[in-house]
């Protein structure tokens, strides 16, 4: 039997009357990953033998009625530390590597009695934008195994769009979780920049990254970020307490709400039909009575650009550590210690990691530092001025999550810039540290498209009060893809 047709909430309730035990619902979701696990490969890792043992404590010690994730089961990007269980990064260099200890996020998942089933394929070192780079294997598009599913988070948004799972983590470095989410047609929030710890998630760019969910619903996405957001003192940038119930305004309506539609993100390289969309959204969401107008978010232009040297150059300081000496792969046939770096680093890392880390190097070397690194620094603190102009005038902001649908398999992972252009709607929020969601918002050519909602700082609140307003008067969130037994438009 399977359970994926059912919420969170549903879930609980038959968990808490004893309709079902969290064996049982682990043992059903597990089949629903084997079911479909070939036919779009969202998973590195099933974690089967631990997710069962885990459900059978839960079941000893009984669900609590009062916590509606006690029992369910949750799928982890493979960049997200899990101990005793494989996590690579989608990198051959980290092939065998078994933490000994889980992250700050996962520890707090767990804490709610949550059950990890798996640990998500990914693009390798959260580098990329479609899933293509992993070491071990392509994930494919829930709605087209032709098509991409986005990334770097391709498997956790693929595990939610495809049914093997409820609810799943990602990261979002510059639209990791949102991106894939618009291209599966679920639901993906990269929450600000500190409200969950970092602890445990193998760095990437440390001023950016930010672990967050993926669901079906709002609702259920505000229910995850709950369980993982905490401060942590492991993690220096994270935020201070803020008691919050993310779930607290869902369901408000949202009449004489302010919210801003940027035109450059309507603009040049925005698929038309993909404008048409966001434009009847736009016209819903002042249906419901919020006041949209038009705004200018000038330098977001030169997101791109600043994110490519900032994420690069922190990539090029972070992933030093990956030598072949304490951990994971190392080459064989070294006759020296710089043998065994320049070996292993170069059979160990991808080519799109491998850019990366030559660009941030170059980015942060003598007589380059000022003209590079330096001056996004500078350029970056205008895009922040920019949102922050916005903000004191408007609640949120609208716009697309994607400025195309999911595009084709091994179509652009050969043309980087390409590649890098189709992040430019979604990195201006990590650039700023700001709250942002995709939500379903319709199709184009069959393919879903991605509706994206940007707050102020510690706007979450507010942000899912607008996006389940939008969910209640539409039914795109309940459309589904042919292998999770809905009918492809």
């Amino acid at each position: 039997m399977s359970f994926n047709n059912k919420t969170i909430e549903e879930l609980h309730d038959l968990l808490v009357k004893k309709e079902i035990s969290a064996t049982e619902l682990t043992e059903a979701t597990l089949g629903d990953i084997k079911a479909r696990e070939t036919a779009v490969g969202s998973f590195i890792t099933v974690a089967e033998e631990a997710a069962l043992e885990q459900a059978q404590t839960i079941d000893e010690e009984g669900i609590d009625a009062d916590n509606a994730l006690s029992g369910i089961p949750l799928a982890v990007k493979d960049n997200i530390s899990t101990k005793g269980i494989l996590t690579t990064a989608a990198s051959k260099i980290l092939y065998n590597y078994e933490p000994i200890f889980d992250a700050t996020a996962v520890q707090n998942a767990y804490g709610k009695g949550m059950i990890v089933v798996g640990k998500t394929n990914m693009d390798e070192f959260a580098m990329g934008g479609s899933t293509e780079t992993s070491y071990f294997k392509k994930t494919k598009n829930a709605w087209d195994q032709s098509k991409v599913p986005g990334g770097s988070s391709g498997g956790s948004a693929t595990a939610v769009a495809s049914g093997q799972v409820r609810l799943s983590l990602g990261s979002d470095t510059g639209g990791s979780i949102r991106q894939p989410a618009a291209f599966n047609g679920v639901v993906g929030l990269k929450p600000t920049y500190g409200t969950v710890s970092r602890f445990g998630l193998i760095a990437f760019g440390s001023s950016l990254d930010q672990i967050g969910p993926f669901s079906q619903t709002v609702k259920e996405n505000a229910q995850l970020l709950n369980a993982i957001a905490s401060e942590d003192k492991k993690d220096s940038t994270s935020a201070p307490v803020r008691i919050a119930d993310y779930t607290s305004k869902i369901g408000q309506d949202i009449k004489g709400m302010k919210i801003a539609l940027p035109k450059e993100y309507l603009g040049e390289g925005i698929d038309p039909q993909i404008k048409e969309n966001i434009l009847a959204a736009a016209k819903q969401f002042e249906n419901l009575g919020a006041i949209v107008e038009e705004v200018s978010l000038p330098h977001s232009k030169y997101g791109v650009a600043v994110y490519y040297i900032i994420a690069s150059s922190e990539a090029s300081s972070n992933l030093q550590r990956f030598d072949g000496i304490r951990y994971g792969f190392r080459a064989e046939g070294a006759e020296s210690l710089e043998d065994i770096y320049v070996k292993t680093r170069s059979q160990g890392f991808g080519d799109e990691v491998k850019r990366r880390i030559m660009l941030g190097t170059f980015s942060l070397s003598s007589g380059y530092y000022d003209a590079y690194f330096k001056k996004a620094g500078q350029v970056r603190s205008l895009i922040i001025q920019d949102f922050e102009k916005v903000f004191a005038n408007y609640d949120l902001i609208l716009g697309p999550t994607a400025p195309q649908v999911a595009f084709g398999l091994d179509t652009l992972n050969h043309d980087p810039v390409a590649m890098y252009l189709a992040d430019l709607l979604t990195i201006p929020v990590n650039l700023a540290g700001l709250p942002g969601i995709s939500i379903p918002s319709g199709f184009v050519d069959g393919l879903p498209v991605g509706l994206q909602l940007i707050g102020p700082k510690y706007g979450e609140e507010t942000i899912y009060q607008a996006a389940s307003a939008f969910e209640a008067v539409t039914d795109y969130h309940k459309q589904q893809p042919a292998i999770f037994g809905g009918e492809n438009k």
